[in-house]
C-alpha cells in the first residue's frame, strides 16, 4: 500500500471514533459539573480527577496495545475465550488500575496534608478512588476488548482504535463512577 493509501486508511478508521470520543469528552465534562457539588464535602476531590482519568488511559491503553499486538501477531483470536496471554494481560491491567487508584487517594491526601490545605478524610478519598477504580476496570477491560475484537473482525486496525476507545470509555465511565463512588461514600459516611 502506498503512503497515501496508508494515510487514507488510518484517517478513515479513526475519524468516526474521534467524533464519538469528542461526544464522550463533552458528556464527561457534564458529569464533572455534577461532581463539583461534592467538592465542599470532599476537599481534595478535584486534585484527584485529572490523575484518575490519566491513569485510566495509561493502564488500559497499555492493555489495548498488548491486545492489538497479539491480534497482529496471531497470538490472540478476536473473541472472549480462555487464553493465558489474554487472561494475564487482563489481570495485570486490573491490578494496576485498581492499585493505582488506591495510590492516588493516599498520595493526594498526603500531599494536601503536607501543604496544609483542607482535605477530606483519608478513608473517604481512598474509598472514592478504589470504588471508581474497580468499576472502571470492569467496564474498560470488557468494553475495550469487545470494541477491539469487533473492529478487528470487521477489518479495522486495532492500533487505530485503542487510543480513542480508551480515552472515551475512561472519561465517560471514570466520571460516572467517580460520581457514583462519591454518592456511595456519602451514604456510608
Amino acid at each position: 500500500m502506498s503512503v497515501r493509501g496508508d494515510v487514507w486508511s488510518i484517517y478513515r478508521e479513526t475519524l468516526p471514533i474521534l467524533f464519538v470520543a469528542l461526544g464522550g469528552g463533552l458528556f464527561a465534562g457534564l458529569v464533572l459539573e455534577g461532581l463539583l457539588e461534592s467538592v465542599d464535602r470532599f476537599p481534595g476531590l478535584l486534585v484527584m480527577v485529572p490523575v484518575f482519568l490519566a491513569t485510566r488511559g495509561n493502564v488500559y491503553g497499555a492493555l489495548g496495545g498488548r491486545i492489538s499486538s497479539g491480534l497482529h501477531q496471531g497470538l490472540l483470536e478476536p473473541r472472549f475465550e480462555w487464553d493465558e496471554r489474554l487472561v494475564n494481560a487482563v489481570l495485570a491491567s486490573a491490578i494496576n488500575g485498581i492499585g493505582i487508584s488506591l495510590v492516588i487517594g493516599v498520595i493526594t491526601w498526603l500531599t494536601l496534608v503536607t501543604l496544609g490545605w483542607e482535605v477530606a478524610a483519608l478513608s473517604e478519598l481512598v474509598g472514592i478512588m478504589v470504588i471508581a477504580g474497580v468499576l472502571t476496570s470492569i467496564v474498560l477491560i470488557f468494553g475495550l476488548l469487545a470494541l477491539i475484537f469487533t473492529g478487528y473482525t470487521y477489518g479495522y486496525d486495532p492500533d487505530n482504535l485503542v487510543g480513542p476507545i480508551v480515552t472515551t470509555l475512561g472519561d465517560i465511565f471514570g466520571m460516572l463512577f467517580l460520581l457514583f463512588a462519591i454518592d456511595l461514600i456519602e451514604v456510608i459516611g
